[in-house]
C-alpha cells in the first residue's frame, strides 16, 4: 500500500492545485490575465513535450527492452489515435447539444447543458490522467512526480477555460470552483484504479507509459500549439519560444537531478 499513498496524494494535489490556481488567475484583471495566460500555455506546452519525450518514452523503452521497442512505438501511435477519437467525441457531443438547444426558447438551458458536458468531459480526462500518473509512479517515484507536475501545468489553462464556461452558464464563482475541484478529483479515482490494474501486471507498464506520453504529446501538439499560432507577431513568437524552452528545461533539469 506504500506506493498507493503518493499516487493518491499527487493526483489529489494536481487536481486541487490546478483548480485553485486557475481560480486565482480569474481574480486577476482582464488585462493582466490576457498577458499571463499565453505564457502559461507556452510553458505548459514545453513541460508536456519534455515530460513525454525526455521522461516517459525513455522509461517505456527501458522497461520494455530492445525486443519490444517497436511495440512501444505502436502503443504511442495508438494512444494518439485514441485521444483524437475521445476529443472528437466530446466536441461532437458539445456541438450536438448546442445545435439541439439553439432552437429552444431559453439560452440559459443551452449554456447550462454546455457546462455539464464540459464538466463530464473534464472528469473523464482527469480520470485518465490519474491512471497515467499511477503508471508513472509504479515505474519510478520521481517519474511520477514529474508526470504529475507536468499534467498540473497543462490543467491550469484548461481549468481557466472551464471556469469561463461555467460562469457563462450562470454558476456562481463558489459553485464553479466546487464543481471544478470535484471534476478534477476524478484523477484520484483514476490513480487508484491504475494502481490496482497495473501494480500486479509488470508487463503492461511500459505500454501504459507510452499511452501517458501519447496523451501529453497530443494535448501539446493538437490543442496547445495551434492556439499559440494565433499570435504571429515577433514579440509574441519570441515569448512563446522562450517559455516553451523554459518548460522543456525545467523537466530536463528535474530528470537530470533525479538520475544524478
Amino acid at each position: 500500500m506504500i506506493e498507493l499513498i503518493p499516487i493518491v496524494g499527487f493526483t489529489a494535489l494536481a487536481g486541487i492545485a490546478s483548480a485553485l490556481l486557475a481560480g486565482v488567475v480569474l481574480l486577476l484583471g482582464a488585462k493582466v490575465r490576457e498577458r499571463v495566460m499565453p505564457h502559461m500555455v507556452s510553458f505548459a506546452t514545453g513541460a508536456l513535450l519534455g515530460t513525454a519525450l525526455l521522461a516517459l518514452v525513455p522509461h517505456a523503452i527501458e522497461g520494455a527492452g530492445v525486443e519490444r521497442v517497436h511495440e512501444i512505438g505502436i502503443a504511442l501511435l495508438a494512444g494518439i489515435g485514441v485521444f483524437f477519437v475521445l476529443e472528437k467525441f466530446f466536441l461532437w457531443q458539445h456541438c450536438h447539444t448546442e445545435d439541439v438547444e439553439s432552437h429552444a426558447a431559453h439560452e440559459h438551458h443551452r449554456h447550462g447543458a454546455s457546462a455539464w458536458i464540459v464538466l463530464a468531459g473534464d472528469g473523464l480526462h482527469n480520470f485518465i490522467d490519474g491512471v497515467l500518473i499511477a503508471a508513472a509512479f509504479l515505474t519510478d517515484f520521481h517519474l511520477g512526480v514529474v508526470t504529475a507536475l507536468a499534467i498540473m501545468a497543462h490543467e491550469i489553462p484548461q481549468e481557466v477555460g472551464n471556469f469561463a464556461v461555467l460562469l457563462h452558464a450562470g454558476f456562481s464563482r463558489r459553485r464553479a470552483l466546487i464543481w471544478n475541484i470535484a471534476s478534477s478529483l476524478t484523477a484520484v479515482l483514476g490513480g487508484i484504479v491504475g494502481w490496482y490494474a497495473l501494480s500486479a501486471v509488470m508487463y503492461w507498464r511500459p505500454y501504459a507509459l507510452a499511452l501517458a506520453a501519447a496523451s501529453l504529446l497530443y494535448v501539446a501538439v493538437a490543442d496547445l500549439i495551434p492556439g499559440l499560432h494565433r499570435r504571429s507577431d515577433t514579440g509574441a513568437s519570441l515569448a512563446q519560444v522562450f517559455w516553451i524552452v523554459a518548460g522543456v528545461l525545467v523537466v530536463s533539469l528535474a530528470e537530470s537531478q533525479i538520475h544524478d
